[in-house]
């Protein structure tokens, strides 16, 4: 199903985000049989690390043997017009009728850097003009790490809808007034297709310090303190207690569209939904 049929709706509307393992493929198989109960309206599969592409077709046909619609990833910046247009082919062949647009990393080994795409409305753009695939694109609550400042950074995002965009999925967030605030602009600036909040538990010290360093993400008082205090078990249930909270608020405000980043990972995101639905 299209991105603009699943979010057509007023209902809770769920998908989760995985990438493809490094080993023990079999792992990630068994973590999203756990969670299909949810009945997510798709699975997001990474194009995995340094912009490479997505190779995972082979991955895409066993998500799918489960049971999940499979909404693929595609970066442009070090792929040529030719490599993704046959990446695109490979996954219609497949089925797939949606796609996640992203310009990607830029590889740190510039010999790797193709340029046929710069950033990733022209990448929207050659997937509109090529096929008939829904495409979604990232969102950034409180702006990209590259852009100069959230307004600069909305009006990239608008181009990108402008091209062809159908939905858009956040990078996490922890401070639900980020969330907010960005809707908030990005309806004044008459982008009208849905936004998907984006969602993480935290699991570990390092995976927090991680994700700070790679993205613009506030970390609220109460959220460092706990960090700082937790460890281990406790830290997860901390993590889950915490996404619920979110979810809770966004779906008291009419936000109903949550996009699950499970690292891969079933506990933290069941815990979450038993919690949302009970």
């Amino acid at each position: 199903m299209k991105l603009e049929q699943i979010y057509n709706n007023k209902d809770l509307t769920i998908s989760f985000e995985v990438f493809p393992p490094k080993a023990d493929e079999e792992k990630l198989l068994e973590e999203l049989k756990i969670i299909k109960k949810y009945q997510p309206a798709f699975v997001s599969l990474t194009c995995g690390a340094g912009g490479k592409g997505n190779k995972s077709f082979d991955l895409i046909s066993k998500i799918n043997d489960i049971g999940f619609d499979v909404m693929p990833h595609f970066t442009c910046i070090s792929s040529s017009f030719e490599s993704v247009e046959e990446g695109i082919k490979a996954i219609e062949y497949l089925g797939v009728d949606k796609i996640l647009a992203l310009r990607g990393d830029i590889p740190e080994d510039i010999t790797l850097r193709k340029y046929d795409f710069n950033y990733a409305n022209e990448l929207v753009k050659f997937i509109n003009e090529k096929t008939k695939l829904s495409v979604g694109v990232a969102g950034y609550p409180e702006g990209h790490i590259e852009s100069a400042d959230l307004n600069s950074d909305i009006l990239y995002l608008k181009n990108k809808v402008e091209t062809g965009a159908d939905a858009i999925f956040t990078q996490l967030f922890f401070d639900n007034l980020k969330f907010y605030n960005f809707l908030e602009r990005v309806g004044k600036e008459g982008i009208k297709v849905p936004v998907v909040a984006g969602i993480m538990p935290v699991i570990s010290k390092k995976q927090v310090k991680k994700m700070t360093a790679l993205a613009r993400i506030t970390l609220p008082k109460k959220f460092k303190a706990a960090v700082e205090k937790y460890d281990g078990s406790e830290l997860v249930k901390f993590g889950i207690d915490y996404a619920t909270e979110q979810c809770l608020d966004l779906i008291k405000n009419n936000q109903n569209k949550l996009h699950f980043y499970t690292l891969n990972k079933s506990y933290s995101v069941s815990k979450i939904l038993d919690n949302i639905r009970s």
